[in-house]
């Protein structure tokens, strides 16, 4: 079985010539424009170049929103009352953005040089491709999130990522995904031996400007060096 057609995305560069990238994942019912206009927000050092790639998720019907069809990273089900994951459409969106990684790096762009990034369900696929890739990325954002297939995740974990950094935030008001369950996927982690930056806003399920800045600070940090090794 080939590899999955490359998805649609929004590109944006904050510099010529860019050296590094990062793939950020919509939420549900979104698209790749939903988070284009915070990569000027994020103010990234000018000596920087960094690719933003925020693909399209394909229309599928979403069980819980009555089987409408909208872009989402996988179906959402409805088990006796609470949201679980479509296994099947989690895993079809990890090879899509493996299928994504592996073209920024024939681009040039190596894996060490990657950032994995996503809110909701793109935070999600975000952590189930980031954790499980073989070769070792710059780090994974997760934002406003929860652990997917979490039960499979000793048996996957790439060795390559286990020392990777990872930023997640929540915010304390979320509606959609309890805060509780965002910190069940930190402990699990952290427990795990990952390097996890933790951080939580008075916010509902969405981002916030002290978020943004969060995360720009972060990305400096991670992709500020240049390291090759790999």
């Amino acid at each position: 079985m080939g590899a999955p057609a490359l998805l649609e995305a929004v590109e944006i560069e904050t510099g010529p010539a860019p050296e590094a990238a990062v793939i950020w994942l919509h939420g549900l019912g979104a698209d790749g424009n939903d988070f284009a206009p915070i990569v000027p927000e994020l103010e990234l050092p000018a000596g920087l170049a960094v690719r933003f790639v925020l693909p399209h998720a394909p229309p599928r019907p979403v069980t819980v929103n009555g089987g409408a069809v909208m872009r989402a990273w996988y179906d959402v089900l409805d088990r006796d009352g609470l949201r679980g994951e479509d296994e099947a459409g989690v895993r079809a969106s990890q090879a899509q953005v493996e299928a994504l990684i592996e073209h920024e790096t024939a681009r040039g762009i190596p894996a060490r040089r990657i950032v994995l990034a996503g809110f909701s369900q793109g935070g999600a696929i975000a952590l189930q491709t980031g954790l499980r890739h073989p070769a070792r990325l710059a780090g994974v954002i997760g934002l406003s999130c929860y652990l997917p297939l979490a039960r499979t995740l000793a048996a996957e974990a790439a060795p390559a990522n286990r020392a990777g950094p990872i930023f997640l935030a929540h915010g304390v008001d979320d509606p959609v995904i309890p805060l509780a369950r965002a910190r069940q996927a930190r402990d699990r982690l952290l427990a795990a031996g990952y390097q996890v930056t933790w951080r939580e806003y008075r916010m509902p399920h969405t981002v916030c400007a002290e978020e943004l800045r969060d995360i720009a600070a972060w990305l400096s940090d991670v992709l500020g060096a240049r390291d090759d090794r790999r």
